[in-house]
């Protein structure tokens, strides 16, 4: 299970990413997509980031506990 996660930690980091370079590019471009999808933008990107965070707390949590047995 704990590699199963920690291959879902880099696909989060990759999506966090993402979503902020896509908001920052539409910030700096302007225009009305900013205008429109600016604040979803960062709202996507912090959810990605509080998932990827849980994720990793997960990964540490399934090492720590060790082999069951």
């Amino acid at each position: 299970m704990s590699g199963f996660v920690f291959f879902l930690i880099p696909l989060g980091l990759a999506a966090t990413a993402l979503v902020l370079g896509v908001g920052i590019y539409s910030l700096a471009k302007g225009g009305t997509f900013a205008k429109e999808n600016s604040n979803k933008l960062m709202r996507l990107r912090v959810l990605a980031q509080a998932v990827t965070v849980a994720l990793m707390f997960l990964f540490l949590f399934l090492v720590g506990k060790g082999p069951a047995g």
